[in-house]
């Protein structure tokens, strides 16, 4: 992936870009000049390389009862490039490739640490409008108003602030337009075939749904070592994708 370096002359200042606005319940996304902030402390900001639409982003976008707020930049699926990094701000650095994923990763609590899961009990997880430790937001429009985060991501926008909990770096070579799967079909997918079924070297798997979940579900099962894959659809055009 060609990476360009970024300009550390827009570094601590704010940023105009586009981004995909959710105005109001179900109408079509608006795309307009909004303002990025600059990153506060804990925090970093991040030039958007690719972006995927996943299912939760259309369920809010027609959701007219809280918790869905309006404006609202949605999208949670992405990988990107630190443009800048705020203080207190450990592993990443201007520059390195990163997936933003909007379950938090704190490394220091009960939760984080266990080999069980991975729920977060210092920053829970919330559909909230807002960043997650001092609860406002990055986003305004050209007159000043507020627009809204969602699950701590949006990436429906050129550039988006992130805190350090919600980001992981990736090696750069990965393929941008893959790699953004990676923070929730991919790894809900996988996830159900390695850590909730438990999938054993020599099982036979049945996947109920060849979605893109489904999908990454097969891949999970194939590599935990099932040795039989079986995929049950509706749709007989799947079947061609997950063969």
């Amino acid at each position: 992936m060609d990476i360009e370096k970024p300009s550390n002359k827009t570094a601590g200042k704010p940023i105009q870009c586009r981004a995909a606005i959710a105005t109001a319940p179900g109408e079509p996304l608006v795309i307009d000049e909004v303002i990025v902030d600059p990153p506060n402390s804990h925090e970093v900001r991040v030039r958007i390389i690719c972006t995927s639409l996943c299912h939760s982003d259309v369920t809010f976008w027609k959701m007219k009862d809280f918790p869905a707020v309006f404006p609202r930049i949605l999208g949670h699926e992405a990988i990107g490039v630190v443009e800048s990094v705020g203080e207190n701000v450990d592993g990443v650095v201007e520059g390195d490739v990163v997936i933003p994923h909007f379950l938090a990763d704190c490394t220091e609590c009960v939760g984080c640490r266990s080999k069980k899961g991975n729920l977060c009990s210092a920053f829970p997880f919330k559909i909230s409008p807002w960043m997650p430790r001092d609860q406002t937001s990055r986003f305004k429009d050209l007159r000043g108003e507020t627009i809204h985060h969602f699950v701590s991501v949006s990436s429906f926008s050129e550039y988006t602030v992130l805190d350090i909990a919600h980001v992981v770096k990736v090696d750069p070579t990965v393929p941008p337009n893959r790699a953004c799967l990676l923070s929730c079909g991919v790894s809900t997918g996988v996830g159900a075939a390695w850590r909730t079924a438990n999938v054993e070297v020599g099982s036979t798997v049945v996947i109920f749904g060849l979605g893109s979940i489904g999908l990454a579900v097969a891949e999970g099962a194939r590599l935990c070592g099932a040795t039989r894959i079986i995929g049950v659809d509706v749709i007989s055009e799947k079947f061609e994708i997950g063969e």
